[in-house]
């Protein structure tokens, strides 16, 4: 027979070791990224057999040498101690753009160029001729639908999700949730009304944010945050921090957020009642809380329930989707989360599941707890967004029980 606690004790030994070697391999990505991610497309376009003329090709890798020195200056004066927005805007673009080039670059590089050859397309010259068209053209449709993508307002995902623990009059409680608003360089108020007008039109009982409000602090961004004050809840508009509230003075935030009417949820608990039964409304801080040095911030789930009755159903606020391991172990019936952004850049996914369990939507942990995974509502860095579509969610939870006759 097989010792199921040695096969999990394996299993944690494992992803121990991967999330090691995921964190040695991320200090060097800096320094490598940006060389690939200009000099692969530079090879494929130019140098590939297109024999393009002199000129032509004395341009190309100019502008492909501008990119790979501008990107990574732009960004330094844009994230850096600068903080200057002009940069950070020319910075992400760069970045999100020549992600797009290096992606379409080497799939149609490769691909395309078999497909040419196989079906016998011209010669060798015309094949290579092609595939730069087809990979510059590509690049452009996806850049141009992706910013379209990122700017606008999310469309609403609705579901229904059932928690068996949750009692007959709480069946129907309408959740909306949005995250990742990620207010930045590019001034979006008017989007950040009208996501606002979005949620409210969902007549929500309760209304959350799951962290990351935006790039920089809270008084550089109050404009854009501002029109958070006027989301409306039946019951509660309740908030946890994100990451990136750790990289811009986190506490300022939660000040904020309460001056609007949001209840920060610092690693405690709200009860929502609703046709005489209960619901548990906890949230924690970011997992990253802790090492940013900030005094009483932590992810610290056995504060948040504190004091809640143990036999009643809990919706748990947490940032990161890595956090349900905890959740599951205690036995949470949902938690909501965010970070991932669905990985906002096709094939960003990949990496981002290498550091979360889950990408997007409704999944099982355990016995019984469900994690929700919201593919953000706003967009972090790069203002594109390529297969993995923006949203504000409203789930709709449901009891096992019939509702009681009035």
């Amino acid at each position: 027979m097989t010792d199921t606690s040695e096969v999990r004790s394996d299993d944690r030994a494992a992803h121990e070791t991967q999330r090691t070697r995921l964190h040695r391999l991320m200090r060097y990505i800096p320094l490598i990224a940006p060389v690939l991610l200009w000099a692969v497309p530079c090879w494929v376009l130019l140098y590939t057999g297109q024999h393009w003329p002199l000129p032509v090709a004395l341009v190309g890798t100019a502008l492909f040498v501008l990119g790979l020195v501008a990107m990574p200056l732009a960004m330094g004066r844009g994230h850096g101690r600068r903080q200057q927005d002009w940069a950070a805007i020319i910075g992400d673009t760069l970045l999100g753009a020549s992600w797009v080039l290096f992606t379409w670059s080497v799939l149609l590089g490769v691909l395309l160029r078999i497909a040419l050859t196989v079906a016998g397309v011209g010669e060798s010259q015309d094949r290579a001729r092609i595939v730069t068209w087809a990979v510059l053209g590509t690049t452009a449709v996806l850049l141009a639908w992706g910013y379209a993508e990122a700017r606008r307002v999310p469309r609403v995902r609705r579901l229904d999700v059932q928690l068996p623990r949750l009692g007959a009059g709480l069946d129907g409680t309408r959740v909306a949730l949005i995250t990742d608003t990620h207010y930045g360089p590019l001034d979006r108020a008017r989007w950040s009304a009208r996501v606002c007008e979005t949620v409210n039109s969902l007549e929500a009982d309760l209304v959350c944010h799951t962290g990351d409000i935006a790039d920089g602090t809270a008084e550089r961004r109050r404009a854009q945050a501002t029109p958070l004050g006027t989301v409306r809840a039946t019951h509660a508009r309740v908030y946890v921090t994100g990451n990136h509230e750790y990289y811009s003075e986190a506490q300022g935030w939660v000040d904020l957020m309460d001056e609007l009417g949001w209840e920060p949820l610092r690693n405690r608990h709200l009860l929502l009642e609703r046709g005489g039964d209960t619901l548990v409304v906890a949230g924690v801080d970011d997992v990253t809380a802790e090492s940013s040095g900030l005094a009483g911030h932590r992810a610290h789930l056995a504060g948040a329930l504190n004091g809640a009755e143990p036999d009643l159903p809990v919706l748990l606020l947490a940032h990161q989707p890595k956090f349900i391991d905890r959740a599951a172990a205690a036995g949470i019936d949902l938690q909501l989360s965010g970070h991932t952004h669905g990985g906002q850049i096709w094939p960003f996914h990949h990496l981002v599941r290498l550091d979360q369990p889950a990408l997007a939507g409704l999944s099982h942990h355990g016995t019984r707890t469900l994690l929700y995974t919201s593919r953000g509502t706003g967009f972090w860095g790069p203002p594109f967004r390529v297969f993995a579509p923006s949203e504000i969610t409203l789930l709709v939870l449901r009891s096992p029980q019939p509702p009681t006759a009035p």
